[in-house]
């Protein structure tokens, strides 16, 4: 029965669907968990072309989320979904979840079919600079029945970001590539590099690894990304993503996602010596506040 295999192995269903707001955070207490940032399953995949269906669609959930988040003194916050059809209604809505206590911009890799570098979206990367919200692109893909919405459009939303002058145009925006893990990064950086490691060649008396040809690219592209506890996170860290990996589980799931162990897996990687104490606190506390500014 799957309904008893979800209780036993996950939270209650009241406490994952905010039934049970104060059972949540005694829940949190118990996890050591100060505060949890939410995220929706149901926009994952677009559900509708019509820019008033959608308008109605996001500010109902934002407005649901906002009031089940509210009496929580900050520590369950919430990421806006925009009526993405409308740039006009979508700042306007943006400027009300911030002050409702929204911590970040629910995006996914691709919408409307545009690209993360489309300027349909410049006027909402504007004021999400101006709030100081980052823009969350999450897994998912607008249309529907596709299997490889997982990580595709998170790579390919990385590349174009990197390889743009989108973090140029908005200096104080955050971007962040969430819930595909990060074992992705290896591979596109190693796409990104191979065209510089052939233009070496010949230069110099040896070429460079791989992480060796953009030390900063994290950190100059304000670049966050969420990782998984079974990430190789020795060779991540190479990458100079120390300021830039925050840990994360999908805690309302009902498979392997959730994770409840998570924060102690980070801790054992610290505890047996794969990482030191100062890049595990970064992983489970100080990159997600500076991500979220929380």
């Amino acid at each position: 029965n799957r309904a008893i295999r979800d209780e036993v192995n996950h939270p209650p269903r009241v406490l994952r669907e905010l039934q049970d707001v104060p059972g949540r955070l005694a829940h949190m207490d118990k996890m050591g968990v100060a505060v949890q940032v939410i995220f929706p399953t149901f926009f994952i995949r677009y559900n509708t072309s019509n820019a008033e269906a959608e308008w109605a669609l996001t500010t109902t959930y934002n407005r649901w989320i906002a009031e089940k988040c509210a009496p929580t003194d900050r520590r369950l916050r919430w990421a806006a979904v925009l009526p993405l059809l409308r740039p006009d209604k979508a700042v306007e809505e943006l400027r009300w979840a911030k002050e409702h206590g929204a911590c970040g911009i629910f995006k996914r890799g691709f919408d409307l079919d545009r690209n993360i570098t489309d300027p349909h979206f410049f006027p909402i990367y504007e004021e999400a600079s101006a709030l100081d919200l980052p823009l969350c692109i999450h897994t998912g893909h607008p249309l529907p029945f596709h299997e490889w919405d997982r990580g595709f459009p998170i790579m390919y939303s990385f590349t174009l970001l990197v390889s743009s002058e989108i973090p140029k145009k908005f200096p104080r925006l955050r971007f962040g590539f969430i819930e595909a893990g990060a074992s992705w990064i290896s591979y596109v950086m190693s796409q990104l590099g191979a065209q510089k490691r052939v233009t070496l060649r010949g230069k110099q008396s040896r070429l460079p690894n791989l992480y060796e040809l953009e030390p900063e690219l994290f950190r100059a592209n304000r670049v966050f990304v969420t990782i998984d506890p079974i990430d190789d996170i020795e060779s991540l860290l190479k990458f100079g993503t120390v300021d830039s990996l925050m840990i994360r589980t999908d805690y309302t799931h009902t498979d392997i996602s959730a994770n409840l162990s998570a924060l102690d897996e980070v801790r054992s990687w610290a505890d047996t010596g794969r990482i030191s104490k100062a890049q595990g606190h970064k992983i489970m506390e100080s990159n997600s506040q500076t991500f979220y500014g929380l």
